[in-house]
């Protein structure tokens, strides 16, 4: 764990359902922001106790990031999991086969066994902005209290650099993600936390998004 500024850590741990056949490195980056009185935990995988004492929610950019959320026993804000026809529309899988299937992401926080927030892309608690990434529920997060954005898979450095990352999708192209993302670059941004890679500058945002 490292502090990369005051009020902002940083780190690493292996995931624990990585595969070699996986485009992203198996170790996967945590964070936790003091955003007022709060210590929010974004995408949380083996958090140090020190900061697993202090903290007071946990923010998800995905659905499929919940990592270690159940356990750590906090209100959890998150985009909603996909339905059968996101899976439809994002991947052209034929609806007969997945009609009426439900996402196991996050299954046991809509069954109501912790506090759980869902959130679309806009404003959040915490002083949090929602960006939608290459779909509504793989977020962009802007904390202007801090100058930071928080990332999903859309924006990722996958070992080639902070860069959009499309993970399959058919539905949208690298283009049209970068200009959904593009007013990022209107904002004062000086850092980029990505749940997959390093913590980078706001020279890596400009290059992304060109």
């Amino acid at each position: 764990m490292r502090e990369l500024r005051p009020g902002i850590w940083h780190w690493q741990a292996p995931h624990p359902d990585w595969e070699e056949d996986r485009p992203w490195s198996q170790e996967v980056s945590s964070y936790a922001i003091e955003l007022g009185d709060e210590l929010v935990l974004f995408d949380p995988l083996s958090v140090p106790a020190e900061l697993h004492e202090r903290a007071t929610a946990v923010v998800l950019t995905a659905p499929y990031h919940e990592r270690d959320a159940r356990e750590l026993g906090l209100p959890v804000h998150t985009p909603p999991a996909d339905t059968w026809q996101d899976w439809v529309d994002k991947f052209g899988v034929d609806p007969e086969q997945v009609r009426g299937m439900e996402s196991e992401d996050l299954a046991w926080l809509r069954a109501g066994e912790a506090e759980g927030h869902f959130h679309d892309p806009g404003s959040w608690p915490f002083g949090i902005h929602a960006y939608a990434g290459r779909e509504d529920n793989d977020l962009v997060l802007w904390l202007p209290a801090v100058n930071v954005i928080v990332s999903g898979d859309s924006l990722s450095n996958f070992g080639a650099g902070l860069d959009i990352q499309l993970g399959g999708r058919k539905h949208v192209t690298h283009d049209e993600v970068a200009e959904r993302l593009r007013p990022l670059l209107d904002l004062p941004v000086e850092l980029v936390l990505p749940a997959h890679g390093e913590p980078a500058g706001r020279d890596a945002l400009e290059r992304a998004l060109s």
